[in-house]
């Protein structure tokens, strides 16, 4: 339950009308509930913060929300914080994955009923899979789900040119790790994570693995560390020991096609759509393109002042998708050529 303090804050900012205040420790009883394993009170509690501040806003209401756990300092530069909505239920995924999220998720709610046992829960997730199939979306809902921020760990700012910095800025995320429970992000995750001795391996990346794999072992947080690579075969085989779970994300098939589509077209009118022949000129496209092909065609339609939305509209958007998708993999491999042909010696 809520600590003394906790009621005291709650009482002070609700008469003081600081509303902003008040959601913000809120969500830290919410939080707290959920890491005491009461998961079924935190998403109650949860539920009644949205439904509160979704009538604030309704009702005109100007404050912002006081963020929960800020990164300041130098950390400022290392992660961002968000609080993400997204729901398991709102994605459409394959079922074998859905089902090891599903698994993740309870095993964190119920963490202290593990630990009564000498069990951890699954907290180590590494996601593989092509752009646009799921992983991103993925960190946002495990975070929704348990009622904790997202950190996104910003890869851009951590790795430096300067020996040993780059270890430093790590050491200072793992810290944080330990110190504030969240669902940790590290997305690209091969930007880190090569495999050493690759050709084009350099002294600093190799440095920076083996202080990753050295922080991730020693790491005994509540905290639930992901890494998604739109490249496994690339990582060090050392890596996935590490992991609690490997999840692979895989393009989606005729169903999850069809069923995408029409969540994305609701609301929407619509002439008569068949979908097998629909779905078959998506097949190929990730989730994020089909999305996207659909929003080109609710634009058409709108800006045309169509009364509906025609098969033949949108079966085109999907059509110039999946052409651009051609062109982008016939850059990517002449990329690829070029560079293997400008590594060899001549003789």
């Amino acid at each position: 339950m809520a600590s003394a303090e906790q009621l005291k804050a709650l009482l002070k900012s609700h008469i003081e009308g600081d509303e902003g205040r008040f959601f913000s420790i809120a969500m830290q009883v919410a939080a707290h509930e959920a890491k005491l394993g009461h998961g079924k009170l935190a998403e109650e509690l949860r539920d009644m913060i949205d439904s509160a501040k979704s009538h604030s806003q309704t009702a005109g209401s100007t404050r912002n929300l006081v963020p929960l756990n800020k990164p300041r300092g130098e950390l400022a530069g290392l992660l961002s914080v968000s609080y993400p909505k997204t729901r398991l239920a709102d994605m459409i995924l394959d079922e074998s994955v859905s089902e090891k999220l599903r698994r993740t998720i309870k095993e964190q709610r119920l963490f202290s009923k593990l630990q009564e046992h000498g069990l951890s829960p699954r907290r180590k997730l590494l996601l593989v899979g092509q752009p646009g199939t799921g992983k991103t979306m993925t960190a946002s809902v495990l975070a929704a789900e348990l009622g904790i921020p997202l950190f996104l760990v910003r890869l851009d700012s951590l790795i430096t040119k300067f020996m040993g910095e780059t270890a430093s800025k790590l050491r200072q995320v793992f810290d944080a790790v330990g110190n504030v429970r969240g669902v940790y992000f590290f997305d690209e995750f091969d930007a880190i994570g090569s495999q050493r001795g690759m050709a084009n391996d350099v002294g600093e990346i190799r440095r920076v693995l083996n202080s990753f794999l050295q922080m991730i072992d020693q790491d005994q947080s509540n905290s639930v560390i992901i890494a998604a690579t739109n490249h496994p075969e690339i990582l060090d085989y050392a890596l996935f020991r590490r992991f609690d779970d490997v999840i692979e994300y895989g393009l989606p098939k005729q169903e999850q096609i069809a069923a995408m589509l029409k969540r994305r077209l609701v609301g929407f009118k619509s002439g008569k759509l068949t979908w097998r022949k629909i779905a078959d000129e998506a097949a190929g496209l990730s989730y994020a393109e089909i999305s996207r092909a659909a929003d080109e065609a609710i634009k058409n339609a709108i800006i045309h002042e169509h009364a509906s939305i025609a098969e033949g509209d949108l079966i085109r958007t999907l059509a110039e998708r999946k052409l651009m998708r051609h062109k982008l993999t016939d850059n990517i491999e002449k990329g690829r050529l070029i560079s293997h042909v400008g590594s060899t010696p001549t003789k």
